[in-house]
């Protein structure tokens, strides 16, 4: 549900999502749409694989993943528990043990807690290389080159595979799937787990204390001048 304004729920435990239309986290469009131009790049992609958990809707998006490009599709039904990054990290493990993967590429946070934790929690559990916040991603041989933002300029991180990647919003624009790819997706597998399947069973280990809304933002003012201004500053603390 990226663009829809998020409200708290009643009992201030969480955003309501009751009556929200889902959709794709943008950051996980992004890493569909970068494991398919990696294969466009005559790159050795041999399958690309999809993965969710969560409750029945949860397969639409796995859908839209395959019309963009995914050959395949998990989806770990959950209709009740409210998976944490742990658990979900701990699913990847298994998926990617029992695929021989050697490449998972994430968004790099959720948007509703805006964790940002699972994709480090899964390459700890793997042992394997990783590389966070991705806004290019260079692949030759068993080679990975990514670059990525940080508060001072670009970092550029060199790593062999297997490797954990996470993506942010430079790496790529995601494309639509088309009419004809939306019909193909409704043939590809679609395989369905539950939590036991993984040795799971959703019990939380945090509990949220509290949900509230930002206070809303004060106006602002006008000032007459740069002498104004600095006057406006040094009585707010800023200098």
């Amino acid at each position: 549900m990226p663009y829809v304004k998020p409200r708290v729920n009643k009992a201030q435990t969480a955003v309501e999502k009751q009556g929200v239309k889902h959709s794709m986290n943008p950051f996980d469009e992004i890493s569909i749409e970068e494991a398919v131009r990696l294969r466009e790049r005559k790159l050795p992609v041999e399958d690309i694989l999809a993965f969710s958990a969560g409750p029945a809707k949860s397969q639409d998006i796995l859908r839209t993943a395959m019309a963009m490009g995914a050959d395949r599709g998990i989806h770990v039904v959950e209709e009740k528990a409210e998976l944490e990054p742990l658990a979900v990290a701990k699913m990847l493990k298994k998926v990617a043990e029992d695929e021989r993967s050697n490449l998972i590429i994430l968004g790099k946070q959720s948007i509703d807690d805006d964790a940002n934790q699972t994709g480090q929690m899964l390459a700890g559990l793997l042992g394997w290389a990783q590389a966070t916040q991705a806004s290019k991603l260079e692949i030759e041989g068993d080679n990975c080159t990514v670059i990525r933002e940080v508060d001072g300029g670009v970092e550029t991180l060199r790593a062999k595979l297997p490797m954990i990647i996470t993506t942010d919003l430079r790496l790529n624009e995601p494309r639509y799937a088309s009419l004809p790819n939306i019909m193909k997706a409704k043939k590809k597998p679609l395989q369905k787990k539950t939590l036991a399947d993984y040795g799971l069973d959703g019990s939380m280990r945090l509990k949220t204390v509290k949900v509230t809304e930002p206070p809303p933002r004060q106006g602002g003012g006008k000032v007459e001048d740069v002498d104004g201004m600095i006057a406006k500053l040094k009585e707010l603390g800023a200098i």
